[in-house]
């Protein structure tokens, strides 16, 4: 079992250390021998190179410069006794000459050196006293007392005194710390939208409560609403509604009684940053690219990894498992999936696609030079940058031609044995493995590959054109083979991610496939599928995942111009809004505002399955401008950022209580306070009632389902991070951002636009590329009047044979000569001084000019 520190110097912050009741002094017998060393220093030892002698009565040990990892200098003491289910209180005091992270383990004392207890312990340069209550889980004759203190890049010396080990103690009860019990989005609101929070108490009339702004005038009161005991939290909880304010600013607060809340903000332009973030988590996690400081900063900033440079083992030969295969791959790049440094096709798969919808959806707003990332200012829009990065991995990862099971996807990359904590990717040694090919793996290929082939068309059509071929073949693979499934027990140096059941891979592969070229073969696997029209199986009331994709298919079917019947496009139109009717449901009926069901299990990433309930609930607003669906994608939004139980936004950097100890092998200050917290936009896995970690385990039993997560770098069932998390997290922050300020009114349904709006100044680049027998076309209508133009329609006609033969983000139609484009789900209105982006593709025959004259909704336009 994972100890916890009671009384130490840790300085990580308020949130680092959970709060426990302390225990009664431990009564037990003595099991350290010579604590005090007034005998010397036996029978304590030390490891080669950092000798130990006692000074003025404490026992101090010189750590030379260099050592990468905790455990290249130990300090320890064997031979001690323990018994299962014995509880023990383990204490010291302890100070080095430069402040440090050591780990206190209390272990077997041979391989695999299973903990009791293993806490990181930050020591300072004066002397303070750290205490730890642990209970043993197994009987040990000889465990093991170790302070690991290596893993620094100077020199200093450790000391220590006082040290005890006794029986008898009273294990300590975990008290969350959960601050106010007003409890709000500490982001902040959209001026329009729903603006609820939550109240803990134990009283069961109404309270009043005083909205005040930030120079505490009192702005608007009411009272809140009885909700009894909140099934998710078991705490019993009153609910109030202060949506009528639409005064923007910073520092609002809501004060209950003597509670108040943490401070939020009112506007509409909160949630650009958060979009911005999310996303730049990705290049963060990029393998095989040095990560430049210009763009991350300083503490951020690290070499390459895994990209064959010492002690690495490069990505750019890598091996199969021992049986598994006889050629070698080049997989560079791609993302580290998580906390660890492995690279798994199931999860690049998703996460890629959610952030090519993201572009698909609102492309105008992530372009070139929108985000930091190496690649800006090349002519392509920076999210599809970013997004390449993961697809070349994605299609690397395919079976060789000529090869068993060619076409196919291996499942993951990555090392043999599970790598230490904290390990930077550039310091891991280990050898890295390629898995056996699977199923899943390849139909997520096909899948995002399709999917980016039709988005990079315009800006590379080479590129567009590998990615198609890869696609393609694979779906014929997973066609031929579709029964080879991840082994679950293949779970040593990277997660297993097994999956048995891909109907719902084949539904999403053949749906991005359909879109993208129309086959007839990819339209039939769609509606002839088991799942087409069973909402159920399509939007899981849990939310979709790694391993449910079905969605992912069905969301751009109904938002993607398609070959689709108009019957066939109402019925999967039908599947979104009847899922996101009972999300909503859900987040009108819980105390908290969440679009889960209350029987929904919270499960490993929790959170990620309340923001794809988001992505559900936003594609039903962009398709239906119903404002119930808005207000319950903002709702859950509003859990993500502190309106929930524990009161923490569980994104590092946005809000007051927010996370900071996420499990990674780099951002790792919890554990070495050189190394860096996780950047802001990462988001945490959350609650998982399941106890999946030994931190969990042992601090959590009992714990209600809302409650059952520990803000501790160990506690990876909780408090991971990973890409398929932060994608719909980037998702639903850029479609958040797109509707601030909409009042309500959203963007219609793409199938019918209905009447133009006013008119409105206008001004029409058309930029087009051309080769022989066809073209590319990007069009972008800039609003230069001073009324929205909502919603809009463009026309123009050919001089020439043009025909267009494919478009994106817009509804064209072609008459002849004559072509008209209409806006799509999420670009209905062009804000003043805004702007919309859309292009086609199309064939020529002979010469081709393009067009001089622009209308918009009837009146002409400057072109630019």
């Amino acid at each position: 079992m994972l100890g916890v520190v009671l009384s130490t110097g840790l300085a990580a912050g308020a949130l680092a250390v959970p709060a426990l009741a302390t225990p009664a002094a431990a009564e037990g017998p003595e099991l350290i021998d010579n604590g005090d060393f007034s005998d010397g220093t036996d029978p304590w030892w030390w490891t080669e190179g950092s000798p130990g002698t006692v000074v003025d009565g404490r026992l101090c040990v010189d750590v030379p410069a260099g050592t990468a990892n905790p455990w290249d200098a130990i300090l320890g003491q064997d031979g001690l006794p323990l018994t299962a289910g014995e509880s023990y209180e383990l204490s010291y005091t302890a100070s080095s000459t430069a402040p440090i992270t050591i780990r206190t383990n209390v272990q077997l004392a041979v391989d695999p050196w299973t903990t009791e207890l293993a806490s990181p312990d930050q020591i300072g340069t004066a002397p303070e006293t750290v205490s730890h209550t642990f209970t043993a889980s197994a009987d040990n004759t000889a465990a093991q007392l170790a302070f690991q203190i290596g893993g620094s890049a100077g020199a200093y010396t450790f000391c220590v005194d006082d040290v005890s080990l006794t029986g008898g103690a009273e294990p300590p009860v975990y008290e969350p710390d959960t601050g106010s019990p007003v409890r709000v989005n500490q982001v902040g609101y959209l001026t329009t939208g729903p603006k609820q929070g939550t109240f803990v108490t134990e009283a069961t009339a109404a309270q009043g409560w005083s909205l005040r702004d930030a120079d505490g005038t009192q702005v608007a009161t009411g009272t809140t609403t009885p909700r009894g005991v909140d099934p998710i939290s078991e705490q019993n909880v009153h609910t109030f509604d202060f949506s009528s304010v639409t005064e923007a600013g910073d520092g609002y607060t809501v004060v209950i009684g003597d509670a108040v809340s943490e401070p939020f903000s009112l506007g509409d332009g909160l949630y650009d940053g958060l979009r911005d973030d999310a996303l730049a988590f990705f290049y963060h996690q990029r393998s095989g690219i040095a990560i430049d400081a210009a763009l991350v900063g300083q503490e951020y900033a690290r070499p390459a990894g895994h990209a064959n440079v010492a002690p690495n083992q490069g990505d750019d030969n890598v091996p199969c498992q021992p049986g598994v295969c006889d050629y070698r791959l080049d997989a560079a790049g791609g993302w580290y999936d998580a906390g660890d440094h492995g690279k798994y096709v199931v999860n690049g798969g998703i996460s890629v696609a959610q952030l090519l919808s993201a572009f698909e959806r609102d492309g105008a707003e992530l372009g070139d030079s929108s985000l930091a990332v190496p690649e800006r200012g090349n002519g392509v829009p920076d999210l599809l940058d970013e997004a390449r990065w993961e697809l070349d991995f994605l299609t690397a990862m395919q079976v060789p031609a000529g090869e068993e099971l060619a076409g196919m996807a291996h499942h993951k990359l990555h090392d043999r044995q599970w790598t230490a904590l904290p390990t930077r990717p550039d310091q891991d040694t280990q050898l890295r493995e390629l898995h056996p090919p699977s199923t899943a793996a390849t139909l997520n290929l096909a899948a995002a590959a399709a999917q980016g082939a039709r988005l990079f068309e315009p800006y590379d059509a080479a590129y567009a054109a590998e990615l198609l071929d890869a696609a393609e073949t694979a779906w014929d693979a997973a066609v031929a083979h579709p029964a080879v499934y991840a082994d679950p027990n293949d779970g040593t140096g990277g997660g297993a991610y097994s999956d048995n059941d891909v109907s719902d891979e084949f539904f999403w592969a053949a749906a991005e496939l359909f879109i993208t070229t129309g086959g007839a073969d990819y339209r039939q696997a769609v509606t002839g599928s088991e799942l087409w029209g069973d909402g159920d199986a399509l939007f899981p009331s849990g939310g979709f995942s790694w391993g449910s994709t079905a969605a992912l298919g069905a969301l751009d079917l109904a938002t993607v111009d398609n070959g689709l019947s108009a019957s066939e496009l109402a019925s999967v139109r039908s599947a979104v809004t009847g899922a996101a009717d009972g999300f909503a449901d859900s987040a009108q009926g819980a105390a908290y505002g969440l679009p889960l069901a209350p029987e929904d299990d919270f499960v490993w990433g929790s959170n990620s399955q309340v923001l794809n309930n988001v992505v559900v609930l936003a594609t039903a607003y962009d398709l239906t401008e119903d404002a119930a669906y808005r207000d319950a994608a903002l709702t859950g939004l509003d859990y993500i950022l502190g309106r929930n139980p524990l009161n923490l936004s569980y994104v590092t950097g946005y809000g007051e209580r927010d996370v900071e100890n996420q499990h990674h092998r780099f951002w790792a200050n919890q554990l070495n306070a050189s190394l860096p917290h996780p950047p802001a936009g990462s988001l945490a896995g959350g609650p998982n009632s399941a106890l999946q970690d030994p931190v969990a385990e042992d601090l959590l039993q009992g714990c209600a389902p809302a409650m059952c997560y520990v803000d501790h770098i160990e506690s990876y069932a909780t408090n991971e991070v990973t890409i398929n998390w932060n994608a719909p997290l980037a998702w639903a922050a850029a479609w958040a951002d797109s509707v601030a300020g909409d009042g309500g009114e959203g963007p219609g349904d793409p199938g019918d636009p209905g009447d133009p709006g006013d008119p409105a100044g206008c001004e029409v680049s058309y930029v087009t590329n051309r080769w022989q027998g066809g073209f590319s076309t990007q069009v972008t209508v800039a609003n230069t009047g001073a009324s929205a133009v909502s919603p809009w329609e463009l026309r123009w006609s050919f001089a020439d044979a043009q025909r267009i033969t494919q478009h994106w983000n817009s509804a064209v139609t072609q008459d002849g000569r004559d072509v008209t484009a209409r806006p799509v789900a999420w670009n209905g209105s062009i804000p003043p001084g805004g702007s919309v982006n859309f292009g086609f593709n199309g064939t020529v025959t002979g010469a081709a000019a393009d067009p001089t004259a622009f209308t918009l909704n009837g009146e002409a336009c400057d072109v630019g």
